[in-house]
């Protein structure tokens, strides 16, 4: 990659950035961006086993658990 391609490709996904900042200031950006970051990663790891814990959903919540916590594990595999 060309430095002048990677240039307009970093100014590229900076103005992305920037648009979404939107009402953040340039030193709280990185608390929100790391924390979707995490996020993203935690959604990406639990994909194989969503549909699973999604169909579990209303039998917890029936239950009255109000903390997803108490429920052990093994129940939800």
């Amino acid at each position: 990659m060309s430095p002048e391609t990677h240039s307009q490709l970093a100014n590229f996904i900076w103005s992305i950035c920037n648009l979404l900042r939107g009402t953040y200031k340039r030193n709280e950006y990185r608390k929100v961006i790391l924390t979707l970051t995490v996020l993203r990663r935690f959604d990406w790891l639990l994909t194989p086993t969503k549909t699973k814990a999604l169909a579990e959903h209303p039998k917890v919540k029936q239950a009255g658990y109000c903390c997803l916590a108490r429920l052990a594990i093994t129940r939800i595999k």
